[in-house]
């Protein structure tokens, strides 16, 4: 099924079955793309959106110079431009930081959600409101913490959000990117984050090797990076990762 991992039951809007079928049903077409690929550029006019199977994906900006400014990351269960039904058209670029398979779902079967599935329409804009969320964690990330905080606050988060999904233990997960990406990610150069990994590391807090994440000590990295999960809207505790990190949504 490929909508299994969008709003899963820990989420604080999970599918109930029906819902899912509805939704697998609105699925015209299933695609894979490799890295680094722009699938929607801005200002270009859009009838889908794009529900992320497996892989990650960006949405950024480019400056004059060509030069990019992530402004989300987005991993499988995420409907990663759910925004353009009602906008059409983007103000950034949506476009793979890895290889991914990525389902379209048209905006006219969306249409027909929206009429005929209230409660589901609501859980659409309940994932909307998820990514406005993150966008606001990511904003006091670059905006407040150093350069150790900015990191360890991006894989306190991605722990949880992949955790969400089934792909993390709550320790270890795979994340597909370099350490140029996480440089781009968190706004440092890549030989601050060179030290800012060995620093995290010699800590005992965290190692990030050949794309794969361990985080050895979840309690200090959190406090490390100043994260409070609440944004997430978590509504189940986590395997393996700390009751802390997981506070049921009030």
């Amino acid at each position: 099924m490929f909508t299994e991992r969008f709003l899963r039951d820990k989420r604080g809007a999970a599918l109930t079955s029906e819902e899912r079928e509805i939704l697998e049903n609105a699925i015209s077409e299933v695609k894979t793309f490799g890295p680094r690929t722009t699938l929607a550029f801005t200002g270009e006019p859009l009838n889908h959106s794009t529900l992320l199977i497996e892989g990650i994906m960006s949405r950024h900006i480019d400056d004059r110079n060509g030069l990019r400014q992530l402004v989300a990351l987005h991993v499988p269960g995420d409907f990663v431009d759910l925004h353009a039904y009602p906008l059409k058209i983007l103000d950034h670029e949506v476009g793979t930081m890895t290889a991914v398979t990525v389902a379209l779902v048209p905006h006219t079967r969306l249409d027909a959600i929206t009429r005929e599935y209230p409660e589901l329409a609501r859980k659409l804009w309940f994932s909307t409101l998820l990514d406005a969320a993150i966008h606001r964690a990511w904003l006091f990330r670059l905006g407040r913490l150093d350069a150790v905080g900015r990191v360890a606050h991006f894989f306190c988060e991605m722990n949880v959000r992949l955790a969400a999904a089934g792909l993390s233990d709550g320790r270890r997960f795979a994340l597909g990117l370099t350490q140029a990406d996480l440089g781009e990610i968190c706004g440092l150069t890549p030989v601050h984050i060179n030290r800012v990994m060995r620093q995290l590391r010699e800590d005992g807090m965290c190692v990030f090797r050949s794309s794969l994440v361990e985080i050895m000590d979840p309690e200090r990295l959190a406090a490390r990076a100043q994260f409070d999960p609440d944004y997430l809207y978590i509504a189940k505790p986590l395997p393996g990762i700390p009751s802390s990190q997981t506070r049921p949504i009030r």
